[in-house]
Protein backbone atom coordinates (compact mmCIF):
# COMPACT_ATOMS: atom_id res chain seq x y z
CA UNK A 1 0.00 0.00 0.00
CA UNK A 2 1.34 3.42 -0.90
CA UNK A 3 0.56 6.31 1.40
CA UNK A 4 0.97 9.95 0.43
CA UNK A 5 2.96 12.55 2.33
CA UNK A 6 -0.40 14.03 3.41
CA UNK A 7 -1.39 10.63 4.80
CA UNK A 8 1.84 10.48 6.80
CA UNK A 9 1.36 14.03 8.04
CA UNK A 10 -2.19 13.45 9.26
CA UNK A 11 -1.36 10.10 10.86
CA UNK A 12 1.46 11.88 12.71
CA UNK A 13 -1.19 14.33 13.96
CA UNK A 14 -3.33 11.40 15.15
CA UNK A 15 -0.26 9.98 16.92
CA UNK A 16 0.22 13.31 18.71
CA UNK A 17 -3.30 12.94 20.14
CA UNK A 18 -2.54 9.34 21.10
CA UNK A 19 0.47 10.62 23.06
CA UNK A 20 -1.77 13.09 24.89
CA UNK A 21 -4.08 10.20 25.82
CA UNK A 22 -1.03 8.24 27.02
CA UNK A 23 0.02 11.18 29.24
CA UNK A 24 -3.52 11.27 30.66
CA UNK A 25 -3.32 7.53 31.45
CA UNK A 26 -5.88 6.66 28.79
CA UNK A 27 -5.41 3.93 26.19
CA UNK A 28 -3.21 5.81 23.69
CA UNK A 29 -5.34 6.07 20.58
CA UNK A 30 -5.70 9.24 18.55
CA UNK A 31 -7.74 10.19 15.50
CA UNK A 32 -8.24 13.07 13.11
CA UNK A 33 -10.74 13.80 10.35
CA UNK A 34 -9.51 15.56 7.23
CA UNK A 35 -11.45 17.28 4.47
CA UNK A 36 -9.86 18.96 1.45
CA UNK A 37 -6.40 18.73 3.03
CA UNK A 38 -7.51 20.41 6.27
CA UNK A 39 -7.93 18.81 9.68
CA UNK A 40 -11.52 19.48 10.80
CA UNK A 41 -11.82 17.04 13.71
CA UNK A 42 -9.49 15.52 16.26
CA UNK A 43 -9.84 13.26 19.24
CA UNK A 44 -8.22 10.97 21.73
CA UNK A 45 -9.47 8.26 24.03
CA UNK A 46 -11.01 9.78 27.16
CA UNK A 47 -13.21 6.96 28.47
CA UNK A 48 -11.64 6.92 31.93
CA UNK A 49 -11.59 10.68 32.50
CA UNK A 50 -15.15 11.19 31.26
CA UNK A 51 -16.52 7.85 32.54
CA UNK A 52 -18.11 7.35 29.12
CA UNK A 53 -17.70 4.18 27.06
CA UNK A 54 -18.33 6.11 23.83
CA UNK A 55 -15.41 8.53 24.22
CA UNK A 56 -13.14 6.78 21.75
CA UNK A 57 -10.72 8.91 19.73
CA UNK A 58 -12.60 8.32 16.48
CA UNK A 59 -15.97 9.31 17.95
CA UNK A 60 -14.50 12.54 19.32
CA UNK A 61 -12.91 13.34 15.94
CA UNK A 62 -16.16 12.63 14.06
CA UNK A 63 -18.19 14.77 16.49
CA UNK A 64 -15.80 17.71 16.16
CA UNK A 65 -15.73 17.41 12.36
CA UNK A 66 -19.53 17.42 12.19
CA UNK A 67 -19.66 20.53 14.40
CA UNK A 68 -17.01 22.20 12.23
CA UNK A 69 -18.95 21.76 8.99
CA UNK A 70 -22.40 22.02 10.57
CA UNK A 71 -23.63 18.68 9.26
CA UNK A 72 -23.47 15.00 10.21
CA UNK A 73 -22.61 13.91 6.66
CA UNK A 74 -18.84 13.86 6.42
CA UNK A 75 -18.75 12.93 2.74
CA UNK A 76 -15.35 13.30 1.13
CA UNK A 77 -13.58 13.11 4.49
CA UNK A 78 -10.82 10.77 5.63
CA UNK A 79 -10.64 9.41 9.16
CA UNK A 80 -7.10 8.70 10.40
CA UNK A 81 -6.88 6.52 13.51
CA UNK A 82 -3.75 5.17 15.15
CA UNK A 83 -5.41 1.80 15.79
CA UNK A 84 -7.90 -0.14 13.67
CA UNK A 85 -11.39 1.09 14.63
CA UNK A 86 -13.64 -1.07 16.80
CA UNK A 87 -17.23 -1.98 15.79
CA UNK A 88 -18.68 1.20 17.33
CA UNK A 89 -16.19 3.50 15.61
CA UNK A 90 -16.31 1.65 12.29
CA UNK A 91 -20.12 1.91 12.39
CA UNK A 92 -19.95 5.61 13.23
CA UNK A 93 -17.65 6.18 10.24
CA UNK A 94 -20.17 4.44 7.98
CA UNK A 95 -23.06 6.44 9.47
CA UNK A 96 -21.09 9.67 8.95
CA UNK A 97 -20.48 8.73 5.29
CA UNK A 98 -16.70 8.90 5.71
CA UNK A 99 -15.03 8.25 2.34
CA UNK A 100 -11.83 6.66 3.61
CA UNK A 101 -10.44 5.19 6.83
CA UNK A 102 -6.68 5.06 7.29
CA UNK A 103 -5.38 3.31 10.41
CA UNK A 104 -2.05 2.52 11.99
CA UNK A 105 -1.84 -0.90 13.61
CA UNK A 106 -4.39 -3.69 13.39
CA UNK A 107 -6.36 -4.61 16.51
CA UNK A 108 -6.61 -8.40 16.88
CA UNK A 109 -9.05 -8.10 19.81
CA UNK A 110 -11.49 -5.43 18.59
CA UNK A 111 -10.65 -4.35 15.03
CA UNK A 112 -13.59 -4.20 12.67
CA UNK A 113 -11.96 -2.78 9.55
CA UNK A 114 -10.74 -6.13 8.30
CA UNK A 115 -9.38 -8.05 11.29
CA UNK A 116 -12.39 -9.48 13.18
CA UNK A 117 -14.95 -8.16 10.74
CA UNK A 118 -15.33 -5.40 8.19
CA UNK A 119 -18.23 -3.08 8.94
CA UNK A 120 -17.08 -0.25 6.61
CA UNK A 121 -17.15 -2.53 3.57
CA UNK A 122 -20.18 -4.66 4.40
CA UNK A 123 -22.29 -4.71 1.21
CA UNK A 124 -25.49 -4.96 3.26
CA UNK A 125 -25.01 -1.41 4.56
CA UNK A 126 -26.05 1.70 2.65
CA UNK A 127 -22.53 3.21 2.60
CA UNK A 128 -19.05 1.79 2.32
CA UNK A 129 -15.68 3.32 3.18
CA UNK A 130 -12.31 2.69 1.58
CA UNK A 131 -9.91 1.17 4.13
CA UNK A 132 -6.13 1.34 4.24
CA UNK A 133 -4.19 0.05 7.23
CA UNK A 134 -0.59 -0.12 8.32
CA UNK A 135 0.43 3.56 8.20
CA UNK A 136 2.96 4.25 10.99
CA UNK A 137 1.85 0.94 12.47
CA UNK A 138 5.06 0.39 14.44
CA UNK A 139 4.75 3.75 16.18
CA UNK A 140 1.09 3.14 17.03
CA UNK A 141 1.72 -0.40 18.28
CA UNK A 142 4.78 0.71 20.25
CA UNK A 143 2.75 3.31 22.13
CA UNK A 144 0.12 0.71 23.02
CA UNK A 145 2.80 -1.73 24.15
CA UNK A 146 4.40 0.87 26.44
CA UNK A 147 1.02 1.75 27.91
CA UNK A 148 0.04 -1.81 28.73
CA UNK A 149 3.51 -2.74 30.04
CA UNK A 150 3.28 0.15 32.50
CA UNK A 151 -0.11 -1.05 33.75
CA UNK A 152 1.07 -4.56 34.56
Amino acid sequence: MTFSSDDRHFMAEALAFARIAFAEQEVPIGAVVVRDGRMIGRGRNRRERLADPTHHAEIEALREAAREIGHWRLEGCTLYATVEPCPMCAGAAVNARIRRIVFGCADPKAGYCGTLGNIPQDPRLNHRCEIEGGLLADESAGLLKLFFQARR
